[in-house]
């Protein structure tokens, strides 16, 4: 599925112009879904905590029970080869992946050792300010013995794919996912922080969902101003009741949620805070690219 309309993949051991095949019909993941990958982002000349991203990619692996055939430094330098592809200014989706091509004799589970690797650059806006909203879905998000919920892959995604169509099909642009234990894990493809006279508060995780890379170095800007953020069990109630929500993730970064259910929020100052504070430390890193 592409996402942008110029798109630059590395496979094989060269880049080459487009999305390229790189999955064969016989490839275990191309039945079992064996597959890992993440994603960083080019935005106003910077690449913020691309390195993470990258090392994160060969921990995925790992859960997986993949042996990673390249290192998160070795990803990281080839990405930056790849990002030289495209016009200065460009707005661009960055996702390295791996996935298994064969799995045991007979069996179901992975050969370790057949790894295969590829990067996908795409071009993609970054999301404006104004309009996120979010509802709550009722699909819940697996415990970590029932799914790889370390690993950041493919096979977890249906069933965030499935809360994302709650939403919009409802008319949001996102939803509140609970775990098992019926609390706030995450939305379909963000984490997220609720505010409530002045003190920020974000689910604990628990296992269920990822920590994520975005989600951590806001927590540590926002500690750096003086905001402290609690990692907390939360449920519904506590989003009901906020003055100011606002996720995280790689695709916008930091959004505040202008709507919750037939709330209005609006914009509140320490969104606006937490988004600034992300803008700032990533035009720092901005010389790295």
């Amino acid at each position: 599925m592409a996402i942008g309309s110029v798109i630059a993949t590395y496979v094989d051991g060269k880049w080459v112009d487009g999305s390229a095949p790189i999955i064969s019909a016989a490839d275990h993941v191309a039945w079992l879904g064996s597959q890992v990958f993440d994603g960083a982002r080019l935005f106003d000349g910077a690449t913020p905590d691309l390195d993470l991203h990258c090392a994160r990619l060969v921990r995925s692996a790992a859960a997986m029970g993949m042996n990673a055939p390249i290192e998160g430094s070795e990803i990281e330098a080839l990405v930056r080869t790849g990002l030289q592809l495209f016009p200065e200014g460009s707005e661009l989706y960055i996702r390295p992946m791996m996935w298994a091509r064969d799995g045991s004799p007979g069996v179901i589970d992975i050969d370790p050792d057949s790894t295969a690797f590829a990067i996908c650059i795409e071009n993609m806006p970054m999301p404006q300010v104004g309009d996120f909203s979010l509802t709550v879905a009722p699909f819940r998000r697996p415990r970590q013995d029932m799914a790889i919920t370390e690993a950041k892959t493919g096979s977890l995604y249906p069933n965030n794919g499935r809360i994302m169509a709650y939403a919009r099909a409802r008319g949001f642009s996102n939803a509140l996912s609970l775990d098992i234990d019926g609390n706030v894990a995450e939305t379909a493809s963000t984490n997220v922080f609720a505010v409530k006279d002045g003190v920020v508060s974000t689910p604990v995780p628990n296992g269920c969902f990822l920590n994520g890379l975005t989600r951590q170095r806001v927590i540590k800007l926002l500690g750096a101003e003086g905001i402290e953020v609690s990692e907390t069990t939360m449920t519904v109630a506590d989003f009901e009741i906020a003055d100011e929500i606002f996720v995280t993730g790689n695709i916008a970064k930091v959004m505040p949620v202008v709507r919750f259910q037939d709330r209005e929020l609006g914009v509140g100052p320490i969104a606006s805070k937490a988004r600034a504070l992300y803008w700032d430390y990533a035009h720092s890193t901005a010389a790295l690219v």
